[in-house]
């Protein structure tokens, strides 16, 4: 175990090395991904293999096949298990058997395996005689380098290669991890309706929505004044590596369409990939012209089906601009002369000009990214070998005295020309995106094929035009039109097996062959060139195109970090899941070769996959850009040439080989996210606050008016008291000026007696009435008028003497008359005023019906 645990002093014998052949893909497990604890909580499937381990961290339908223990991670002397599924290779910690991001890598990334041997050095008095390790050197296409120690006589590490030998290169595209996993739950819509939807917001209707059984009966061709979506292609006839549908000019025909294909290469005629909503300047796309060896071949179709993408919307009289922007340089175009291409000549399309962006082919790409990965493995902090980036050349590289180390380092970098390529791509979307913005001009971009360059250029010009794009759901739909609809290959880039060229062959058919792997489509084959073997083919097409773009995404956040709702994490995270094949999306080289064996019902989604991810945190997730305001740039963007220097991408370049620093950005972005959601959380508490404050100045401002209108109310009771006062005080007098006697009892009553014998009151009956449990009180005694004689009552003789209405007979005719004889009516009336003063005055009181 100690010797397996040597590290920084080994040295590599090349005698014993076995290169193996080019991986199927390209991409790396990237720790941010995070699917180990994302889908730890899921049911892990048992290893159906007893004699391995079972591991919690497994996925759905992921199995073992082999596994070494005692094995030692050489990039940072590590001791751990190593285990081979058929999805990845992991690396266990030794001590908590947690998988290290740096060892874990899918099988569809590994580009290379070598088995090597080093000699571990001795003490001068130790024997001469050393022991060796069995070194498994790992190179991914994501720029890492991973070595694993082995034991000596264990035969761990052969059966380690010999594992990883069988399943990282599959003979057959359904021996993918995918179609082993299943659909599953991240499962989603078919990538043509969203296609068409994307289509009828570029022709503004928008109000329309495209379903899979519009897409059946062929009933999603509509139009506007210009542009017109058609169906000449929904059978892949005309061009094999087209999608169903195409937009195209509306004063073209299909038949002419049908023609002008003839004029291009492979069949990839002139179609509209974006078109300006108020201008009508176009940005289309195409491939090289057929113009022959001397370049004086023409077509009648092809130049009208181009001459109409310049045309003026509203019946403008005149044509605009058209440039025609071939992406290779023009030794590249003259050189495919000799093949059959070519470049178009501006003499022969009207009012047209044709511009060379000079970007280098896939085979550039390839091997510049080679040396990129091999410069960050030597100056990195993790290096493959062991050794740290400041003891190599016996001092610091950056300085430390060693001049010459530090100049090499520099040139091994600028060597690499990775950089020199992206800066080549910006540069000339940024070109494109300007004609067509400011100058309303339109543009046709064309490369050999119009696969590659092409779709750079044209998805990077769309990002830079149009805002929506710019956003989650619209950077979806722009890499399934340009990139995916379109027929970049990603089956050749990024070398996993295909289906076969052969249209007529069954799924069940296809899924027969067992030997070799699938040979590239016909339609796939060079101009003037011969079919090659599948292996040399795929081993020999593999390039960086896709990852070299998302590059340049990556490098506009950088420079315009308020314009993208997505983060540089989710950049990372989307090369993940391309290069890992865990998810069909980015199978086959054409959307006619996905629909025939059904990837979409077969495997998982990638979109759907990340929309889930990102929807258990919401807007707080890593995915989401902090500083996107979709209001500060809701327009095209427009990098001057000066801001399109590029850097290195530290998320995704510097990960595995200088992992602090590539964190950095991370941690301040983290930090960043930190205080965004401690100020979310400050600004709801504050909302809270405010809204209790509103609900307590409301509450006190209510119970104000009702103290007011208590107030007015006790005010109001006091007038009425003091009115009904004066009003008894005048009855008093009133009865006291008709010579009745009032009295106040101690309890407060009141006796109200006339000059009448207290017994003649009493025989004439008395009509008593009293409210008992009350402090008022009142008593009221009447006598007959017959029975009181008018000698014996002064009043009534004066109430006869004077009464108009008296009889003769000295009757009287009250209540018939008009008088009121107090003294034969009332004998007697107590009051208790007191009480009065001793009731509450309610509201009610003084209420009328």
């Amino acid at each position: 175990m100690a010797a397996s645990r040597t590290r920084r002093s080994t040295s590599y014998r090349g005698g014993d090395i076995s290169d193996s052949e080019k991986m199927e893909s390209s991409a790396g497990w990237d720790d941010a991904l995070d699917w180990l604890k994302l889908e730890h909580q899921s049911v892990s499937r048992s290893v159906s293999l007893p004699r391995h381990g079972n591991y919690k961290c497994l996925l759905e339908g992921e199995r073992v096949l082999a596994e070494g223990h005692g094995v030692v991670l050489v990039n940072t002397d590590e001791a751990g298990t190593v285990v081979v599924t058929n999805f990845r290779l992991m690396f266990l910690s030794e001590g908590t058997q947690n998988t290290v991001a740096l060892g874990t890598i899918p099988l569809a990334t590994i580009e290379k395996l070598s088995k090597l041997v080093a000699k571990n050095q001795t003490a001068p008095r130790q024997s001469e005689k050393s022991t060796s390790r069995r070194l498994l050197q790992v190179i991914g296409k994501d720029l890492r380098i991973v070595v694993f120690g082995f034991r000596p006589r264990t035969k761990q590490r052969r059966l380690i290669y010999d594992a990883l030998q069988r399943s990282s290169k599959p003979l057959r595209i359904w021996d993918l991890f995918a179609f082993s996993s299943g659909s599953s739950k991240f499962s989603n819509a078919n990538p043509k309706v969203r296609l068409l939807n994307e289509y009828f917001r570029l022709l503004g209707k928008g109000s329309y929505g495209a379903t899979m059984n519009m897409i059946e009966k062929e009933s999603y061709m509509k139009s506007n004044e210009l542009w017109r979506i058609s169906n000449v292609n929904s059978s892949y006839s005309m061009c094999q590596t087209y999608p169903f549908a195409l937009v195209l000019p509306k004063s073209i025909s299909d038949d002419e369409v049908i023609q002008a294909s003839t004029f291009r290469a492979r069949g990839r005629l002139p179609v509209i990939s974006w078109c300006h909503p108020v201008s009508g300047a176009v940005l289309a796309r195409s491939s090289q012209p057929l113009v022959g060896l001397m370049m004086n071949l023409r077509s009648n179709a092809d130049e009208k089906l181009v001459a109409a993408l310049c045309t003026q919307p509203g019946g403008a009289r005149g044509r605009r601009k058209l440039y025609i922007a071939d992406a290779r340089p023009r030794k590249n175009a003259l050189a495919n002369g000799a093949m059959g291409g070519g470049s178009e000549s501006s003499s022969n399309y009207f009012q047209s000009e044709v511009v060379f962006l000079g970007i280098d082919n896939i085979h550039a790409m390839r091997e510049s990214l080679s040396r990129l990965r091999d410069y960050l493995d030597t100056h990195g902090t993790t290096s493959s070998d062991g050794m740290s980036s400041f003891l190599r050349h016996g001092g610091w590289t950056w300085g430390g005295g060693n001049l010459s180390s530090m100049s090499a380092s520099v040139s091994a970098f600028g060597d690499s020309g990775w950089l020199t390529h992206v800066q080549s791509v910006l540069t000339g979307a940024a070109w494109i995106a300007g004609h067509v913005a400011l100058e309303s001009a339109s543009v046709l971009v064309h490369c050999s094929d119009g696969w590659d360059r092409t779709t750079q250029l044209v998805a990077l010009a769309n990002l830079l035009l149009d805002p929506y794009y710019r956003t989650f759901s619209g950077f979806q739909v722009l890499i399934e039109k340009d990139w995916l609809a379109f027929g970049h290959p990603f089956a050749d880039r990024i070398g996993i097996p295909t289906v076969s060229g052969n249209s007529k062959m069954s799924f069940e058919l296809t899924r027969q062959a067992s030997v070799g792997s699938f040979p590239p489509s016909p339609s796939r084959q060079s101009v003037g060139s011969s079919p090659a073997p599948s292996a040399s083919h795929a081993q020999n097409n593999c390039s960086p195109i896709f990852l070299q773009w998302v590059d340049c995404v990556s490098q506009l956040l950088r420079i315009y970090p308020f314009a993208f709702e997505f983060s540089s994490a989710f950049l990372v995270d989307l090369l993940d899941c391309m290069m890992s094949c865990r998810f069909g999306n980015f199978f086959c080289n054409s959307e006619r070769e996905r629909q025939q064996i059904g990837i979409a019902e077969a495997c998982g989604c990638m979109w759907a996959y990340l929309a889930d991810v990102r929807s258990s945190q919401g807007r707080s997730h890593g995915h989401y850009n902090l500083f996107y305001d979709q209001l500060k740039h809701d327009g095209p963007l427009l990098p001057p040439a000066a801001a399109l220097a590029p850097t290195l991408w530290p998320q995704f370049h510097l990960r595995w080989a200088c992992p602090s620093e590539a964190q950095a950005g991370d941690e301040l972005e983290d930090r960043c996210r930190e205080m965004s959601l401690r100020f979310n959380e400050l600004h709801k508490a504050k909302e809270i606050a405010e809204k209790k404050a509103a609900e307590m100045t409301s509450a006190f401002e209510s119970l104000s008016v009702e103290l007011r209108h208590e107030k007015q109310l006790s005010s109001s009771s006091m007038a009425l008291a003091k009115r009904a006062s004066k009003e008894s005080a005048a009855i008093r007098r009133a009865i006291q000026s008709l010579g009745c006697n009032v009295h106040f009892a101690s309890g407060g009553g009141t006796d109200i007696e006339t000059s009448r014998p207290l017994e003649d009151r009493l025989t004439s009956g008395e009509s008593n009435s009293q409210n008992e449990g009350s402090d008022l009180s009142v008593s009221i005694s009447m006598v007959a008028d017959e029975n009181v004689s008018s000698a014996s009552n002064p009043i009534s003789r004066i109430c006869q003497t004077l009464c108009p209405q008296s009889t003769r007979e000295g009757g009287c005719k009250w209540p018939d008359a008009g008088c009121a004889q107090l003294g034969s009516q009332f004998v007697g009336l107590k009051a208790n005023y007191d009480a009065f003063d001793r009731l509450s005055i309610y509201d009610s009181y003084f209420q009328t019906d």
